[in-house]
């Protein structure tokens, strides 16, 4: 499986505790990388485009839960 659908598969199977959390870190790391781009010190700016759509991928999962279009997966 290509890095993407671990990544997704991974995060399906994690319970919504966790999944906030991951959101929060996350967002967390998206902020500093746009500081540090601003301040000229990230070199790649694809890490940042990564960061902002992990964020979404999360939501994504978060959502179709609420909705009931998903359940958390098994491990």
């Amino acid at each position: 499986m290509s890095k993407t659908k671990d990544s997704i598969a991974t995060l399906r199977d994690l319970p919504k505790s966790e999944l906030l959390l991951a959101r929060g870190r996350t967002t967390d790391e998206l902020f500093r990388l746009k500081l540090g781009t601003y301040t000229n010190q990230v070199t790649s700016s694809a890490l940042v485009r990564s960061k902002r759509r992990e964020i979404a991928r999360i939501n994504t999962i978060l959502h179709g839960r609420q909705i009931g279009l998903e359940q958390q997966g098994q491990k």
